[in-house]
């Protein structure tokens, strides 16, 4: 997906789920790699931070590379 989006990052259970909406509509879309572990809800805001900017560089709306024994963000 490209263009003008929406980002969506919720946090239950170890896992993150990502949506993507083009910003105005009313449909949202599961992105790739989506759910993924996520060992805390403050590793969820990090990956949701990652996911943006890997939108915004033209990641392929694809969640970025995940490391969640460690929580932190690779590749990107």
């Amino acid at each position: 997906m490209t263009g003008n989006l929406t980002v969506h990052t919720t946090w239950a259970d170890d896992t993150a789920q990502v949506a993507l909406q083009f910003t105005g509509a009313t449909d949202w879309f599961t992105m790739a790699g989506s759910p993924t572990p996520c060992p805390s809800e403050e590793a969820s805001r990090a990956l949701h931070d990652a996911v943006v900017q890997a939108v915004r560089n033209g990641g392929g709306a694809v969640v970025p590379a995940w490391a969640p024994q460690d929580g932190r963000t690779t590749g990107h």
